[in-house]
């Protein structure tokens, strides 16, 4: 028969271990995307490995620019087990948003581009780039 151990460890520990802040994990909780951790005798919170592999996938999802809601479907959270069908469509959505921030982001580039080349004369009371922001 094997017992398994449970390696705990505190809020600080977790943070560190994930690179994630302190009053981020304490959000999370509390939007109930991370699980409530468990107290010791002393009150602090405790987290095992679970809770770091959790928070991680929470991380990286952030990192990548799904919104909450879209981590919660990802965990599968709210609802049964979610496929990848369900996860692929979540992607794609999320994907063509990008690609929209893209596009938005090109068009500004463009246009400040335009507007800096057109600062010939740094001298001169009347700017292009001023001009540019009243259109």
């Amino acid at each position: 028969m094997s017992i398994e151990t449970v390696i705990q460890f505190s809020i600080g520990e977790l943070s560190r271990r994930t690179s994630v802040n302190i009053e981020t994990i304490r959000y999370y909780e509390k939007i109930d995307l991370l699980p409530i951790a468990a107290r010791g005798a002393n009150g602090h919170r405790l987290y095992d490995q679970e809770a770091q592999r959790k928070l991680q996938f929470i991380r990286r999802g952030r990192d990548l620019g799904f919104s909450i809601d879209d981590i919660r479907s990802l965990m599968g959270i709210d609802e049964r087990p979610i496929t990848c069908g369900e996860v692929n469509k979540i992607t794609e959505k999320h994907l063509l948003t990008v690609q929209s921030k893209i596009e938005r982001l090109q068009s500004l580039q463009r246009t400040l581009l335009k507007a800096a080349k057109n600062c010939d004369q740094p001298e001169n009371q009347e700017c292009p780039i001023i001009d540019a922001l009243l259109e």
